[in-house]
């Protein structure tokens, strides 16, 4: 019996699972730039809700502020889907450079 081991194999190896951790980080910085875009415009929302007088049909109550912010919340990630307003892509393209310069 003879076990030899092939070279390529643990070279290939650690090269695999360096490439592998940098589109791990990739990803992970990419989905960290969405959700930071997502809260940015979530509070932005908050605030321009915060700027318009009380009053109207409905008083405001607990459930009212729920709905309001559960609201505004899906307003953020609708608005946020897709390319949403590019600061999120901005992030990202700032930031990448920094892991792809990682060994």
């Amino acid at each position: 019996m003879d076990f030899k081991i092939d070279p390529r194999i643990l070279t290939s190896h650690v090269t695999q699972s360096t490439v592998d951790k940098k589109t791990k980080d990739l990803e992970s910085l990419r989905e960290s730039a969405r959700e930071f875009e997502t809260l940015m415009v979530m509070e932005m929302l908050k605030a321009m809700r915060k700027s318009v007088p009380e009053g109207g049909l409905f008083e405001k109550d607990v459930a009212t502020e729920t709905f309001t912010e559960m609201l505004d919340m899906e307003k953020a990630k609708a608005t946020t889907h897709g390319k949403g307003l590019g600061i999120a892509e901005l992030m990202y393209n700032q930031m990448a450079e920094l892991i792809e310069k990682k060994k």
